[in-house]
């Protein structure tokens, strides 16, 4: 283990000789003036704001300025209770502004303006806000690896359309960022524009596609000082009343609660919620599961989805799991039933801190108790009923440590703990994660270990590793990854995991353009291999080689094309859903194609085409999937999908 250590620091050492180009600079300018959002930006102190201006395109021609006719203007104001943006977008053809009226966190075909801003100035995560000239609102939390746009933030914006073009005026309250509590703030800025009749994207701050990070590419803002922010404490009281009547009886339920918010200071934020009621959450897809694995939901509860960028570290942290089924199933004899069993377990309470030290330490701490729970069981010749606890009381319990630094770097720990009172199951899992970047980010280095432990009826331990090297920029791209799971390593208690009991090693290639060519505007080719053993018995799981290629052409249509061989008889040890036995998948060839036309237009269609072809007389899958759709405006559309599956002599559970 030493020499391993040694190896990651000399890889750190020697990469971090490496720059960046010179960042752009954008003071904010301090107000006392009261700002009214209403897209006109006519306030006398905007006049005398500095401008961020010369915008450079980042898609698909990276690096080109924008033209004179779509030039761009933004400012920032600040006062102690918010930051204000205002943004001039010109536009040669005014009347071809692309404009839809959609949901929340929906683009659609509207043209969009982006603040990303990062009060840590760490390259690492943007808090994020659009607006689409339809003056829809967007906004999301983002990271290298993925933007989440289940975190909604309160904020006002307002757009006009103008003879030049159109004007976004925004106000972000301090409350929706988190930032240092330094006097002169420091903070990571970028603006992005997209133009989307022509499929194009423009930022303030240069942002090379040659280099996989994009955060850390963000210009810097300047100029808020010695502000005295407001303190951020939210109460939410709730009620609600509920009468059921069915042909057995009627109920009446009355349930009453308190949701707290509380900024302990710019950084830190608690979040409680006391005898919670998601009644109003809205309900999941109903989906006919004949897969061995569980059906994996999205959350839909507002205190889980707040603040989710730390608790994801690691993935042993699956939200649906607080307040989800009961873990246990009651013994019963031949002449009883089960008449109630409750489909979920009620949370009494849940409290969860998180934030960020300005030397870059991410913090995270969860906890949420859940209630005893009980099955009603019948008994048919006495007609006598007793319940059984299915659940007991359980804390749940999640600490995250999450250091970043070198603008570009992290190495985490992560532990979550599941405690069920009484002789019932307890779980403990833990995680040590590093993800190291070379300064100028042209090669990655990250890994994991990860360790479980579970006591109860049974009791036993497992752990998962693993180790990855990749090329992240340039257009030539590769990724070397190798990882083991064994058989006894079990997150599900507080996370969820499918596969385990296997090794597996991996490499990709891949080929892109960064500027359009005669032909395409965009265009990529990967291709990658991939083989998976199961540690028990030594077959295969797993063993692929694929191709795939995307491209956009210069009109702006969609094409995918995969091709995979699988040249390797393999073996399923889930889906017999019993433990010892495996179903048997001969070699195949996978061929999928896809075309969507341009999307922006009021007319788009799409298809798909996919074929799996066995080794096995008769033996096949087809696929197609077609769909159409019709803007009438900005505020109508129609549109019709189809899809037909055939599966000619497969094999599986029912």
């Amino acid at each position: 283990m030493p020499k391993f250590y040694s190896i990651i620091l000399l890889f750190w050492v020697f990469f971090s000789l490496n720059v960046y180009s010179q960042k752009k600079t954008l003071r904010a300018k301090s107000t006392t003036e009261n700002i009214t959002i209403d897209g006109k930006i006519n306030e006398e102190i905007w006049k005398t704001a500095p401008v961020a201006s010369d915008f450079i395109m980042f898609e698909p021609d990276n690096g080109k300025p924008i033209s004179n006719g779509k030039r761009t203007e933004v400012k920032i104001l600040y006062d102690n209770n918010a930051i204000y943006v205002a943004a001039l977008l010109y536009d040669d053809e005014p009347d071809k502004i692309s404009r839809e009226v959609t949901n929340r966190d929906v683009f659609g075909v509207s043209d969009n303006f982006s603040v990303s801003i990062n009060g840590f100035n760490d390259g690492q995560q943007d808090f994020r806000f659009f607006v689409s000239s339809a003056g829809v609102q967007m906004d999301c939390l983002a990271t290298e690896d993925s933007e989440d746009f289940t975190w909604d933030a309160i904020w006002e914006s307002k757009v006009s359309l103008t003879d030049f073009g159109w004007v976004v005026e925004m106000k972000i309250p301090y409350a929706a960022l988190r930032f240092s509590n330094s006097d002169k703030q420091t903070w990571g800025l970028n603006f992005m524009r997209e133009i989307k009749r022509d499929a194009q994207k423009y930022t303030w701050n240069r942002v090379d596609t040659k280099i996989g990070a994009v955060i850390a590419q963000e210009g810097i803002l300047k100029g808020i000082e010695n502000i005295k922010t407001p303190t951020r404490l939210f109460f939410i009281p709730y009620t609600s009343a509920y009468y059921q009547h069915n042909d057995l009886g009627s109920d009446k339920t009355f349930k009453a609660g308190l949701d707290i918010k509380y900024g302990i200071n710019d950084s830190f934020t608690l979040d409680a919620i006391l005898v919670p009621d998601f009644g109003q959450t809205k309900f999941d897809n109903a989906i006919l599961n004949l897969e061995p694995f569980e059906q994996l939901l999205n959350e839909n509860r507002p205190f889980f989805t707040e603040g989710t960028d730390l608790f994801s570290k690691g993935g042993l942290f699956y939200s649906r799991r607080i307040g989800g089924a009961p873990s246990t199933i009651p013994s019963i004899a031949n002449n009883e039933e089960i008449t109630n069993y409750p489909s979920t377990v009620n949370l009494l309470n849940a409290a969860k801190v998180s934030g960020r030290t300005k030397k870059g330490l991410g913090i995270g701490f969860l906890n949420a108790i859940t209630e005893k729970t009980y099955a009603t069981i019948l008994n048919n010749d006495t007609n006598n009923t007793r319940k059984e606890v299915i659940e007991p009381l359980t804390n749940y319990n999640v600490l995250v440590f999450d250091q970043r630094f070198n603008q570009n770097s992290s190495v985490s720990f992560v532990n979550t703990n599941t405690t069920r009172n009484g002789g019932f199951r307890d779980a403990n899992a833990s995680a040590l994660l590093f993800n190291l970047n070379t300064k100028a980010n042209t090669y990655n280095l990250y890994g994991d270990f990860k360790y479980s432990d579970v006591n109860g009826v049974e009791n036993y331990n497992g752990y998962k590793t693993s180790l990855n090297f990749a090329k992240t920029s340039g257009r030539y791209r590769y990724l070397f990854s190798g990882k083991y799971i064994s058989k006894d390593y079990d997150i599900n208690d507080l996370g969820i995991i499918f596969y385990t009991n296997y090794h597996a090693a991996y490499a990709e290639s891949s080929y892109r353009i960064v500027n359009p060519t005669k032909v395409f505007n965009t265009f990529k080719a990967t291709q990658n291999i991939n083989f998976e053993s199961q540690n028990t018995t030594g077959k295969t799981q797993e063993a692929w080689y694929q191709v795939v290629t995307t491209a956009t052409t210069l009109k702006n249509n969609y094409f995918e094309f995969l091709f995979q061989l699988n040249p390797i008889d393999r073996f399923d040890f889930y889906e017999p859903r019993e433990y010892g036995r495996y179903v048997y998948k001969p070699k195949s060839a996978i061929g999928y194609i896809q075309f969507f036309s341009n999307e922006n237009k009021p007319f788009h269609y799409e298809i798909e085409l996919s074929s799996e072809k066995f080794d096995e007389k008769n033996r096949a899958t087809y696929k197609i999937f077609g769909g159409t759709k019709y803007r009438f405006n900005d505020k109508f559309s129609l549109q019709y999908n189809f899809q037909y599956t055939r599966m000619a002599n497969n094999r599986g559970w029912v």
